[in-house]
């Protein structure tokens, strides 16, 4: 595979655009979802979420109910 390496600039609201050339390298399309891994090195990695992602995801969500107060809403609202 090709390296790929291409920059985008985050939004006032920290929102990225995903280039178009790794948009085509990952196949993703507008409405799909991806998931961003972050190893012990600070790299982050990008690819197209897949059904076990949202099941992890759902799985840990009642686990989580210590970060779901007005305060933590009031907080983080804007990421």
């Amino acid at each position: 595979m090709e390296l790929a390496i291409n920059t985008s600039k985050l939004t006032s609201k920290s929102q990225a655009t995903i280039p178009g050339k790794i948009r085509k390298i990952l196949g993703v399309r507008p409405g799909d979802s991806v998931a961003f891994e972050v190893d012990e090195n600070k790299k982050v990695m990008i690819r197209k979420a897949s059904l076990i992602d949202f099941e992890f995801a759902k799985a840990l969500e009642g686990t989580l109910s210590e970060w779901s107060s007005k305060n933590d809403e009031e907080a983080y609202c804007d990421l």
